[in-house]
């Protein structure tokens, strides 16, 4: 039984986690920057005038904005790392199981999944939105070829609501912060009751979000499912600050 976690170093290129469908990473990189150089300029200002208040005022935004964003590039480049590598590592995978990533993008989650299955194979499924930088299938068969698992992963293009893999296909169904991203709570109830579809009896399912993980883990109860779970994932997921956490959902189908 394959016990370790996957290797938090990695290869590939996995961007920077964010909707850039509107305004690109690159722009709100420089609207950030100039936001914090306006406020450091008011700061100095303040100061030059005796404006004490104003200045420890704007003084603490550019702080906490600064703050904000570095806490935001640890969790992208990081924390998730960190998290699903001992979320991973605690499943206990025996390395033959078939696992599905829902909205798996550049394979973040989807190539630590592969580097436990030496017998076994990784599926990634997605849309190709513009929820991460340069996100694109492409991306994502580079990257499993730099980590070494090109030869256990599975990339498709489809709609996590309409999945196209039979009844019963999986071991495992892992997803981090896609859900959210369906435009209705329909289409999420659509996305867990697909994702139960294709699982298998005794299969287990972890899906990491931002919102609605209560409905979530209420749903996949109705859905039948045993030993369903929802905790927080800690600061190392934190999208800027405690009041962004991401929450885990865990269950398994019976047998």
């Amino acid at each position: 039984m394959t016990t370790h976690s996957p290797a938090l170093r990695r290869q590939g290129d996995y961007g920077v986690d964010g909707d850039f469908g509107v305004i690109s990473a690159r722009w709100l990189a420089l609207i950030v920057v100039a936001i914090v150089a306006g406020l450091i300029a008011f700061t100095v200002r303040n100061l030059v005038v005796g404006a004490l208040v104003g200045a420890v005022l704007t003084g603490l935004i550019a702080i906490a904005l600064v703050l904000f964003v570095g806490s935001y590039l640890r969790t992208t480049r990081v924390g998730k790392f960190e998290v699903w590598s001992r979320i991973l590592g605690d499943l206990r995978l025996r390395g033959d199981e078939q696992v599905l990533d829902l909205g798996c993008g550049r394979g973040a989650l989807l190539l630590m999944a592969a580097e436990l299955l030496p017998r076994g194979r990784a599926v990634g499924i997605d849309l190709w939105q513009a929820d991460q930088t340069g996100n694109n299938p492409d991306a994502t068969r580079r990257n499993a070829e730099r980590e070494g698992v090109a030869d256990r992963v599975e990339v498709q293009t489809g709609d996590i609501t309409r999945l196209p893999f039979a009844d019963n296909t999986f071991d495992l169904i892992i997803s981090n912060l896609v859900l959210h991203n369906l435009p209705s709570a329909a289409d999420r109830r659509a996305a867990l009751d697909e994702a139960v579809r294709v699982l298998r009896p005794g299969g287990r399912l972890a899906i990491a979000d931002l919102l609605s993980t209560n409905r979530y883990r209420a749903h996949l109860r109705e859905l039948g499912l045993t030993d369903v779970g929802r905790r927080n994932l800690g600061w190392r997921m934190w999208w800027g600050a405690p009041w962004f956490p991401t929450r885990l959902v865990t269950a398994t189908k019976k047998t």
